[in-house]
């Protein structure tokens, strides 16, 4: 233990503890801009400084440790004025126009302005303007860069994509897309963790608000949304609900105030991609020939996009199975149309996730199958839903619950946990058995796959033979599993991958808590939403059944395969 002084408190906290820990330890918050336990302790900001006794200079707190008989300040006449100028200079190139800014009123140079009393800027403003396609999904704003590196550094040390990498020197210096390509051409996933880890509004989802107004403006439109599990889990975070009344129905009721015609549960599609890649796994492991081995999940888009520009060698392991996303937006413009009545090409099929790259899918060629443009028209991440409901001046906590619309609205515990790491492996497990066994195992008899550890080994027994399984979030611990795969290190029959860390509860488009990952908070939301279900299996979904009695026929049958499967 080390023994020190902290603004007249004497603490003693372990060796090699950050005087920045230290200090928290005791209820004393030191400022910090760019400063991320564990993956960006470069102290570029320079803004968590402090004073230590019989030093001239000056010191950072986020990567200096303690030492035995420190006396520090932190917040000394001296410490305040460094601080102070020091975040005058970031906004001296920041463009500072708040009221029209994403992160406004959830950006941390914004709260630590208004802490220091920052009421006018005493440098010459230097704002740096670059080009950026506004229509790709992950929009970078190079105006309100503060030089942070988080995102280079989520990006690299997370992610292991290395998009983003420092450009010029000097004042001139700024982030910008690595090795001089532009995003289009670069390998980005679209996950989008460098948007949830910037502190300011440089980086942002592409904003789509603007055609579901138009959509709910058209009298002629129907517009049926869709939510996905883990919005459930989140919503509440970006509106200050309390989480006991961050419900289901108040979700639901929120969307029906906003004017949607029809409001559905992703969680129903949820259901069918396990009934299609349950059924998909099986007939793999029947056919003696089968060498694709092992067979990868495929709902997450991140994920694809990874595989495929890293391992292309590797996608044809990827099922075939389209996302629940896509699954419900082929089943919206043909069953549901033929059941409603509805002309598909009237029908704006929206959906809201977790999640960035889920508004590139949207777009892919596979995903017009069912004939009336792209099966789903707008995605919009979490974030977006909230601003909608800000704007529409919904006070959720006032609102009565409402459920889902039918029939496509019906779901089970099974497709509610797609939302976790593990949950899709689970939910597939507990079906691929019943198909083999004929009854249902106790439902938490896969538990074993769940777990934030970032990579998850199971082995279960599926009709006498052995199944060996692995469940992966974050693409750093995709591509360590990859190259253990390509070298023959480890072998499995099922892989589960999500390219966020925790699953799409930690997704790029949920809502953004400032040095705080949220994954393994939302995540329980998600399985004690699955033991409150009735309904634990997706093949007792009893809207599922119909679906294939009255429309698609069985799984992986020709109708299915040509709606709810890729087809490259």
């Amino acid at each position: 233990m080390v023994t020190l002084t902290i603004d007249n408190r004497k603490i003693s906290v372990p060796e090699g503890t950050t005087i920045m820990k230290a200090a928290a330890s005791v209820g004393i918050m030191i400022p910090h801009l760019c400063y991320l336990e564990g993956i960006n302790e470069i102290s570029a900001c320079k803004v968590c400084v402090v004073e230590m006794q019989g030093k001239t200079k000056l010191i950072t707190a986020c990567n200096n440790p303690v030492e035995e008989g420190m006396v520090l300040y932190t917040n000394s006449p001296k410490v305040r004025s460094v601080r102070r100028t020091n975040v005058e200079l970031i906004l001296s190139q920041h463009n500072s126009n708040c009221a029209t800014c994403v992160r406004s009123g959830n950006c941390n140079l914004q709260k630590l302005s208004n802490d220091l009393g920052i009421i006018d800027i005493p440098y010459k403003k230097e704002i740096m303007e670059m080009p950026w396609n506004r229509d790709f999904p992950l929009i970078r704003d190079f105006s309100k860069c503060i030089k942070c590196m988080r995102c280079v550094q989520i990006c690299d040390k997370v992610q292991d994509l290395h998009i983003w990498d420092v450009q010029n020197t000097g004042s001139r210096t700024t982030v910008d897309v690595s090795q001089n390509r532009i995003i289009e051409e670069s390998d980005c996933s679209i996950c989008g963790q460098c948007i949830t880890h910037c502190p300011t509004g440089a980086l942002r989802e592409r904003d789509d608000t603007a055609g579901i107004y138009r959509a709910l403006a058209d009298p002629e439109t129907v517009t049926v949304v869709q939510v996905a599990p883990a919005v459930r889990a989140a919503w509440g975070e970006a509106l200050d609900l309390p989480a006991y009344m961050a419900t289901e129905g108040r979700m639901v009721a929120a969307l029906k105030k906003i004017g949607f015609d029809y409001v559905f549960d992703t969680n129903f599609s949820a259901d069918l991609t396990i009934m299609e890649e349950g059924n998909e796994l099986l007939a793999r492991l029947a056919d003696p020939e089968e060498k694709r081995w092992p067979m990868f999940t495929s709902c997450c888009p991140a994920w694809v996009r990874f595989i495929k520009s890293q391992y292309p060698e590797m996608a044809a392991h990827l099922s075939t199975a389209k996302s629940p996303q896509q699954m419900f937006g082929a089943i919206t413009k043909s069953y549901f149309a033929g059941k409603t009545g509805v002309d598909p090409e009237k029908i704006c099929s929206i959906s809201i996730m977790p999640c960035v790259s889920k508004k590139m899918e949207a777009v892919l060629p596979d995903m017009y199958s069912a004939g009336a443009g792209a099966d789903v028209d707008i995605v919009l991440t979490t974030r977006e839903f909230a601003r909608l409901v800000k704007a529409e001046h919904i006070a959720p906590a006032l609102l009565t619950e409402e459920a889902f619309d039918s029939p496509l609205g019906e779901s089970t515990g099974a497709g509610v946990i797609f939302g976790v790491t593990g949950g899709v492996m689970e939910a597939a497990l507990r079906t691929a058995y019943y198909c083999v066994e004929g009854v249902n195992p106790p439902p938490d008899t896969f538990s074993d796959v769940r777990g934030y550890e970032g990579r998850k080994e199971a082995t279960f027994t599926l009709g006498g033979k052995t199944l060996r399984t692995c469940t992966v979030s974050g693409l750093k611990n995709a591509r360590d599993l990859m190259e253990d795969i390509r070298s023959g290190a480890v072998r499995y029959d099922f892989v589960e991958v999500m390219a966020c860390p925790g699953g799409c509860v930690g997704g790029g488009g949920q809502p953004i808590l400032d040095g705080a990952e949220m994954a393994d908070v939302r995540g329980p939301k998600l399985y004690k939403l699955d033991t409150q279900r009735p309904l634990r299996f997706s093949h007792d979904n009893p809207e599922i059944r119909k679906l294939y009695e009255d429309y698609l026929g069985k799984p992986l049958g020709e109708k299915a395969h040509h709606l709810l499967h890729t087809h490259g």
